[in-house]
């Protein structure tokens, strides 16, 4: 299991679209080799401040019950509270999600591909000192049988366009 240490933490972007306008997703051993959205939608890119948003995957098992699950969860970081953010946070609050997250050694993860990601917290505020953060954060959480399988980058900017 050791491997060369040049691995890094954090992540770098985030891709939303609402669960329902995903119509397929095809992996093998995973990874996604494809994801098929419905006509006209696209995954939304938001771009993240450095060295504040991040994932994880936190396996869960009942020897009891023979179950297990993963729980996935992704919390984003939004710098300077405007009008335009607070609305764009609000309607991804709102939806069921897919998420794409690319980490900062550039692997894509798809994260919510089973059950979907709803936001599960969040927190907005202005600081108390002048470097203080003046901004928002929210967590997205999805329950899933199967760990995130990563994303071939060569689909990514397929999906930043409207489907034909």
């Amino acid at each position: 299991m050791l491997d060369c240490r040049d691995s890094a933490g954090g992540v770098k972007e985030v891709y939303f679209i609402e669960f329902d306008n995903v119509t397929d997703v095809t992996e093998a051993s995973g990874m996604v080799t494809a994801i098929t959205v419905a006509s006209t939608k696209q995954f939304r890119r938001y771009q993240v401040p450095k060295e504040t948003s991040f994932w994880t995957q936190t396996l869960n098992s009942s020897v009891q019950n023979g179950t297990i699950f993963y729980q996935q969860e992704l919390t984003i970081v939004a710098n300077k509270m405007q009008a335009n953010t607070r609305n764009e946070l609000q309607l991804l609050a709102m939806n069921r999600l897919l998420a794409i997250v690319k980490d900062m050694n550039d692997k894509y993860h798809l994260l919510g591909w089973g059950n979907a990601l709803d936001a599960t917290a969040g927190e907005d505020g202005s600081g108390t000192a002048t470097g203080d953060r003046n901004g928002y954060s929210r967590t997205f959480t999805a329950m899933e049988r199967f760990m995130a399988p990563e994303v071939q980058s060569g689909i990514i900017s397929g999906l930043l366009s409207p489907a034909a």
